[in-house]
Protein backbone atom coordinates (compact mmCIF):
# COMPACT_ATOMS: atom_id res chain seq x y z
CA UNK A 1 0.00 0.00 0.00
CA UNK A 2 1.23 3.56 -0.93
CA UNK A 3 0.38 6.33 1.50
CA UNK A 4 -2.99 5.91 1.92
CA UNK A 5 -5.52 9.22 1.41
CA UNK A 6 -8.59 9.55 3.79
CA UNK A 7 -10.63 12.50 3.32
CA UNK A 8 -10.63 15.11 5.35
CA UNK A 9 -12.91 14.81 8.12
CA UNK A 10 -15.10 18.27 6.46
CA UNK A 11 -15.11 15.69 3.22
CA UNK A 12 -16.83 12.68 5.38
CA UNK A 13 -20.39 12.89 3.91
CA UNK A 14 -23.35 11.01 5.39
CA UNK A 15 -24.38 8.98 2.14
CA UNK A 16 -20.74 7.93 1.47
CA UNK A 17 -20.64 6.40 5.38
CA UNK A 18 -24.17 5.12 5.47
CA UNK A 19 -22.97 3.38 2.16
CA UNK A 20 -19.83 1.91 3.32
CA UNK A 21 -21.50 0.49 6.79
CA UNK A 22 -24.22 -1.24 4.57
CA UNK A 23 -22.04 -4.39 4.22
CA UNK A 24 -22.11 -6.93 7.29
CA UNK A 25 -18.55 -7.43 7.56
CA UNK A 26 -17.79 -3.67 6.83
CA UNK A 27 -20.25 -3.31 9.89
CA UNK A 28 -18.69 -5.83 11.70
CA UNK A 29 -15.33 -4.58 11.20
CA UNK A 30 -16.10 -1.13 12.76
CA UNK A 31 -17.65 -2.98 15.50
CA UNK A 32 -14.01 -4.27 16.43
CA UNK A 33 -12.39 -1.40 15.72
CA UNK A 34 -15.26 0.61 18.14
CA UNK A 35 -12.86 -0.06 21.09
CA UNK A 36 -10.26 2.53 20.04
CA UNK A 37 -7.50 0.38 19.47
CA UNK A 38 -5.64 -0.01 16.42
CA UNK A 39 -5.31 -2.99 14.63
CA UNK A 40 -2.73 -4.54 12.47
CA UNK A 41 -4.50 -5.73 9.27
CA UNK A 42 -3.03 -9.36 9.77
CA UNK A 43 -4.94 -9.45 13.27
CA UNK A 44 -8.44 -8.88 11.50
CA UNK A 45 -10.51 -12.18 10.67
CA UNK A 46 -13.80 -12.08 8.27
CA UNK A 47 -14.98 -14.99 6.38
CA UNK A 48 -14.45 -13.79 3.64
CA UNK A 49 -10.67 -13.76 1.25
CA UNK A 50 -7.78 -11.60 2.43
CA UNK A 51 -8.31 -9.67 -1.08
CA UNK A 52 -11.81 -8.93 -0.37
CA UNK A 53 -11.54 -7.93 3.64
CA UNK A 54 -8.48 -5.24 1.81
CA UNK A 55 -11.41 -4.04 -0.38
CA UNK A 56 -13.36 -3.90 2.58
CA UNK A 57 -10.94 -1.98 4.44
CA UNK A 58 -10.30 0.32 1.37
CA UNK A 59 -13.91 1.14 1.40
CA UNK A 60 -14.26 1.96 4.73
CA UNK A 61 -10.79 4.34 4.37
CA UNK A 62 -11.94 6.39 1.50
CA UNK A 63 -15.56 6.82 3.51
CA UNK A 64 -13.21 8.27 5.75
CA UNK A 65 -14.75 5.81 8.50
CA UNK A 66 -10.98 4.77 9.46
CA UNK A 67 -7.76 5.63 9.91
CA UNK A 68 -4.80 3.73 7.97
CA UNK A 69 -0.96 3.85 8.67
CA UNK A 70 1.58 2.16 7.41
CA UNK A 71 4.77 0.78 9.21
CA UNK A 72 7.46 -1.09 7.04
CA UNK A 73 5.30 -3.59 5.57
CA UNK A 74 2.21 -3.67 7.60
CA UNK A 75 -0.68 -1.94 7.77
CA UNK A 76 -2.76 -0.51 10.60
CA UNK A 77 -6.05 0.75 10.85
CA UNK A 78 -7.93 2.54 13.68
CA UNK A 79 -11.82 4.19 13.90
CA UNK A 80 -11.96 7.55 13.06
CA UNK A 81 -14.83 7.77 16.02
CA UNK A 82 -13.93 11.22 16.96
CA UNK A 83 -14.13 12.77 13.10
CA UNK A 84 -17.31 10.62 12.84
CA UNK A 85 -19.21 11.99 16.25
CA UNK A 86 -17.99 15.06 15.61
CA UNK A 87 -19.73 15.09 11.60
CA UNK A 88 -21.99 12.98 12.88
CA UNK A 89 -23.36 13.26 16.64
CA UNK A 90 -24.77 9.82 17.59
CA UNK A 91 -24.72 8.29 14.58
CA UNK A 92 -22.22 5.96 15.42
CA UNK A 93 -23.55 5.34 18.80
CA UNK A 94 -27.30 4.17 17.72
CA UNK A 95 -25.30 2.34 14.32
CA UNK A 96 -23.03 0.12 16.87
CA UNK A 97 -25.83 -0.40 19.52
CA UNK A 98 -28.30 -2.32 16.89
CA UNK A 99 -25.46 -3.90 15.35
CA UNK A 100 -24.58 -5.52 18.67
CA UNK A 101 -28.04 -5.90 19.32
CA UNK A 102 -28.68 -7.87 15.81
CA UNK A 103 -25.28 -9.26 15.95
CA UNK A 104 -24.25 -7.89 12.33
CA UNK A 105 -21.10 -8.93 11.50
CA UNK A 106 -20.25 -10.78 14.82
CA UNK A 107 -18.01 -12.96 12.71
CA UNK A 108 -15.47 -10.69 12.43
CA UNK A 109 -12.73 -10.97 14.91
CA UNK A 110 -9.33 -10.44 16.20
CA UNK A 111 -6.38 -12.69 16.66
CA UNK A 112 -5.77 -13.43 19.54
Amino acid sequence: MRDPQHPDPSEITLPRVLAALSDPIRLGLVRLLADGQERGWGELRAPVAKSTLSHHLKVLRDAGVTQTRQEGTRCFVQLRRTDLDTRFPQLMAALLSVAAADDIGGDVTAAR
